[in-house]
């Protein structure tokens, strides 16, 4: 199997919080309108491992998701060429990671919310993805949960 990619997704938590993946296990990450966030959705795999960022409200990332499925037409655009993945919870961080944090973090001086902050999926460099569970307290599960269907 391919080695995961890794990415940064946003939500709102008072329109989608993390909380609420957990409970559904799984959700179409749909109503991307941006071009390069459409684009970084179709460059999705599954199995690759997204940081989830309550955003506005929180301004935190708060838990690990997983890319369940291929990209695809995003449902509530039809026709129009706008893309969506489904998602599934992994883990949800011990220690939410703020924003704070992130910027006053020398080693996160590249991290996509400093650096593309108005970006909803970005991809994530692997070492940024490590450091940010470091200061998250949370170790991934041996299996993250994934499913086919």
């Amino acid at each position: 199997m391919a080695k995961p990619q890794y990415w940064l997704i946003k939500s709102e938590p008072s329109v989608y919080p993390f909380a609420q993946l957990q409970r559904e296990g799984r959700t179409a990450w749909t109503g991307v309108r941006s071009f390069e966030a459409r684009n970084n959705l179709r460059a999705m795999k599954p199995g690759d491992l997204c940081l989830y960022y309550h955003s506005n409200e929180d301004k935190a990332v708060v838990g690990v998701a997983t890319v369940l499925s291929e990209p695809g037409p995003d449902a509530t655009a039809p026709g129009e060429d706008w893309a969506s993945v489904d998602v599934g919870p992994v883990v949800a961080l011990g220690s939410p990671v703020t924003l704070a944090t992130v910027k006053a973090t020398a080693a996160l001086k590249d991290f996509p919310l400093v650096t593309r902050s108005r970006l909803s999926v970005t991809p994530v460099p692997t070492e940024h993805f490590k450091l940010i569970l470091k200061l998250g307290k949370t170790a991934l599960p041996k299996t993250p949960a994934r499913s086919a269907g």
